[in-house]
């Protein structure tokens, strides 16, 4: 399943890196991909997991922005 949020005050491209490395390391999550200029982040998910990742991408996005929002579209 894809799925896709909006990092609300992304500023930082290094942390974007940073953000896409360790969203793509969550179990269940088969990719991974931040788009800095859109602060669009996308993932592939596997079915059963995709209830309870966003909590799971939002507590990794506030540990290396903790001004961000995440916002699922």
């Amino acid at each position: 399943m894809k799925k896709t949020y909006i990092l609300e005050d992304l500023d930082c491209a290094h942390c974007a890196a940073e953000i896409e490395a360790a969203v793509g390391k969550l179990d269940g999550v088969t990719s991974s991909t931040v788009t800095f200029l859109t602060q669009k982040l996308t993932i592939e998910v596997e079915d059963a997991k995709a209830d309870k990742i966003t909590k799971e991408i939002k507590k990794t996005v506030k540990k290396y922005e903790p001004d961000v929002e995440v916002v699922e579209k």
